[in-house]
Formats: C-alpha cells, sequence, structure tokens
C-alpha cells in the first residue's frame, strides 16, 4: 500500500481526523460546486504507450494552420530558431535553484543578465529573477505596495486587463485589501476618474500600457498625482511595444510588471510563461523572489550570488515577501536569449514593424460597411473593433475559414457583446491581412 495514498474506506477516515475534516464534503467546502469533480474515482493508469497514443488522438482534434489575429495579452510572435536551439541545450536542464553558487555559476549569470535587460528594457533601476507570469507578477506588484505604504486601497484603472484584474482579487480574496476600478474606456485612463479616488488611504494605482483595449498612453502625469498622495504607481507593460513607446522608468513609475511571453516564448496552449519585475532601488529590499548579483571572490575572480532571497522558506513565513515568488529561470534564460539575439535596434525595428502592420489592419477593416475601428486614442498593435452582430458568433465563422480573428469583449464585458480586440504581429503578411479582411467582409455579409 502506497503510505501517501488513502486507499480504503479506513484510510480516508484516519485522514480526515488528522487534518480535523468531519468529511470529504467538508473538505472541500470552500471550493465552488460547479468547480468541484464529478467523481474523486479515477480511472486506472496507462501505460507509457498508451499515453503517447491518447495525447496524439486529442491533439488530431485541435485546429491548425490558423492565422492568429489575436492577442489579449499574449502574441503570436516569431521567435528565432536559435532560440529553441540554444535552450535545448543539455547544460540548461539542471536544478533551476542556484542555492550553491560554486555549482551554479552559469544559471546565476543568465538570471543577472536577464535582470539587466530587463531594467534596459523598462527603464527602471532594479529586477528580479522573474515571476511566474504577467498576472501574477501584477498581484505581487500589488502587495509590495501594500508593505511599503501600510495603506490599504488600491486603484485599478478600467483598461487594466480583465485577466489580470479577476486574478488580482482571487488571490486577495481573504486580505483586508480594498480594490477601486474607474469606469472602463475605450481609450486612454480617466485622469478625472483616477484622481477622484485617489486619497491618503491609496497604496497603489493600477495602469497598464498600452491597455487591454490597445491605447497607449503616456502616464506621468497619473504618476505625479500618485505620488503627491504618497501613493505608488505600478503599471502592466507589454515588452515589446517599449522598443517605441515611452518606458515606465521615463514615466516615474514605481513598479513595472508585465508578461514575457512575447520575448521569445510560443504560445504553447497557455504557458508555461514568464513574469517579470522592476522597481526603483529605494524599494528593493520588498521585493518577491531572488535578485542576483555581480560580485567578486577571494581571488578577485568576476561571479555571481543570490544577494537577496526573501522567500518563504528562507525566513519565518510572516515576514516572507511572497509564498508564490517561485522565479522561472529556463523561461527567462530564453526571454534573455531572444532579446540578446534581436537586440537594441532590433527591437526597434520589431516594434515599428508590429505598429506599421496593424495600422494597415485598421485601415482595411474601416472600408467594411457596418465595422467601426476604434480610434479615440493611439494604439501599438492592438485595437478595438465593433461589429454589426455579435463578435463571439463572428468569431467562430471566421475559424472556419482560417482565422482566429480576435478575442471577443463579451466573454469579459456584458455591454461589449459585439466588440472585439484585434492584434497584428510581424509574423501576419500583407496577404494575410487583406485575406482577413475579405473573409470578414464576407461573414458579416452572409446570415
Amino acid at each position: 500500500m502506497n503510505p501517501y495514498i488513502a486507499n480504503t474506506e479506513e484510510d480516508v477516515k484516519a485522514m480526515l481526523e488528522r487534518i480535523g475534516a468531519g468529511s470529504i464534503d467538508e473538505l472541500f467546502a470552500d471550493i465552488r460546486k460547479e468547480y468541484l469533480p464529478k467523481s474523486f474515482n479515477l480511472p486506472e493508469g496507462k501505460s507509457e504507450f498508451e499515453v503517447v497514443e491518447c495525447v496524439r488522438s486529442l491533439a488530431g482534434e485541435n485546429i491548425s494552420g490558423l492565422k492568429l489575429f489575436i492577442g489579449g495579452g499574449y502574441y503570436d510572435h516569431y521567435v528565432p530558431a536559435a532560440v529553441k536551439s540554444l535552450i535545448s541545450r543539455g547544460e540548461f536542464f539542471t536544478a533551476y535553484t542556484p542555492y550553491q553558487p560554486e555549482c551554479s555559476q552559469g544559471t546565476l549569470q543568465a538570471l543577472y543578465e536577464f535582470q539587466s535587460s530587463i531594467c534596459t528594457l523598462t527603464g527602471m533601476e532594479v529586477a528580479n529573477a522573474s515571476l511566474y507570469d504577467g498576472g501574477t507578477a501584477l498581484y505581487e506588484a500589488a502587495m509590495m505596495a501594500v508593505r511599503i505604504t501600510g495603506r490599504g486601497k488600491i486603484i485599478v484603472d478600467g483598461g487594466v486587463s480583465p485577466i489580470y484584474r479577476k486574478i488580482l482579487k482571487t488571490y486577495t480574496s481573504n486580505l483586508d485589501i480594498a480594490f477601486e476600478e474607474t469606469a472602463v474606456v475605450h481609450g486612454q485612463s480617466d485622469r478625472a476618474a483616477v484622481e477622484k479616488l485617489l486619497d491618503e488611504k491609496t497604496a497603489a494605482v493600477i495602469l497598464q500600457n498600452p491597455n487591454f483595449f490597445g491605447a497607449v498612453d503616456d502616464h506621468s502625469d497619473i504618476a505625479a498625482k500618485a505620488h503627491e498622495k504618497g501613493s505608488l504607481v505600478i503599471e502592466s507593460v507589454y515588452p515589446v511595444s517599449l522598443g517605441l513607446l515611452k518606458t515606465p522608468g521615463e514615466m516615474d513609475v514605481d513598479i513595472a510588471t508585465g508578461e514575457g511571453q512575447s520575448l521569445g516564448l510560443p504560445l504553447n496552449f497557455g504557458g508555461p510563461y514568464l513574469g517579470f519585475m522592476a522597481v526603483k532601488k529605494k524599494y528593493i529590499r520588498k521585493m518577491p523572489v531572488r535578485i542576483v548579483g555581480q560580485t567578486v571572490d577571494d581571488q578577485g575572480r568576476r561571479c555571481f550570488v543570490n544577494t537577496l532571497q526573501a522567500r518563504e522558506q528562507h525566513i519565518r513565513r510572516e515576514k516572507a515577501t511572497s509564498n508564490i515568488c517561485t522565479n522561472v529561470s529556463l523561461c527567462a534564460l530564453q526571454a534573455l536569449i531572444y532579446m540578446t539575439l534581436i537586440g537594441r535596434r532590433g527591437l526597434k525595428d520589431l516594434a515599428r514593424l508590429n505598429l506599421q502592420k496593424a495600422e494597415f489592419t485598421r485601415r482595411e477593416l474601416e472600408k467594411i460597411e457596418g465595422v467601426e475601428v476604434k480610434r479615440s486614442s493611439p494604439t501599438f498593435n492592438e485595437f478595438a473593433v465593433r461589429l454589426p452582430r455579435p463578435s463571439d458568433e463572428v468569431v467562430e465563422r471566421m475559424i472556419e475559414k482560417g482565422f482566429a480573428a480576435g478575442f471577443p469583449l463579451g466573454r469579459y464585458y456584458s455591454d461589449m457583446s459585439d466588440y472585439k480586440i484585434v492584434a497584428v504581429t510581424e509574423k501576419r503578411t500583407k496577404q494575410d491581412i487583406l485575406d482577413y479582411r475579405a473573409a470578414l467582409e464576407n461573414v458579416l455579409r452572409t446570415n
């Protein structure tokens, strides 16, 4: 009998007694009924061959070859072949935690270079060695602001991703933190609404640039107003856009976070992805995860060490900066390789190409009768479109024509069932865009 698995009713009863639960139902009482499994009677295990065949069968049901015009925080960028080749080297398939620097110089140097690259990209002073993903990075930033200010109110701009907002509320559901949100607008942040909510109880203002609807903004004025109240400013950014846009550092943002998937990580059916965080140096001791530093050994040789590690297993739990602060080293290394390959000039060229192709797409879609392209604010490579019929219906029809046509906003906003977000990356050719316009026109013309 496996001592770690409850095999009989007696085992189950003993386990429940040990943890202080009266029944299985009581054990899972905090889980909403719709999320509970239908049964805990799992089928027998399969052999390796059977598992491979099962997965192949499931994979065969996927629709492949779609031209992707969908974004919402995750983008179909080209990943140079060298990235996969280098990341596949056996030297990197090691334990990710470099606790022993004398055995981990390669890993530590890679993380140090990643941190340096993120600082350069964001214009901030200090970066950590990465986090799980963009959403949890934003949560970590919010908690960091609460620790720094000792306040419990956070203002969330209406343009922040609804996915990220759900993550924020889920992770803080049992904490005494009040979130106040400004109304959603198809454009730049509502300054008056943010200023009205700002007070001496505000720990931070959370912003996004470009925001979820694609609008590009300069948040320098909001940062100045927030700092007058002693509040911090957190900005979630799309890293590729920083090849053209003003950086968080230039806007005097206190904490910058983002999703690093666009830095050389393929979409991969949803992960693994990469969160990054960069802050002003004065807040370095409030950062989660580890920070790798450069130093010299007793012989004067350059070397790398874990400079700061405020994780829960290193210090008492209540003083830890985070309990989910593991960094994703292999994904961070992948992003570093990508940034190194593409370089400063390459990033600017890439950003410019994304912008130009998105603008061309906007102009083409505006030619379709009944389609309204939102132009209330400048955008980068993503923009909102209003259709003459429900967007989820249109998106489904477009799949039949070979296009993942956009992100239907009705999934998160009940009053936007006819809106979708369209994203365009460097991978979309002129012919792709013209074919997309023709297909959308056809779908809207037919019943």
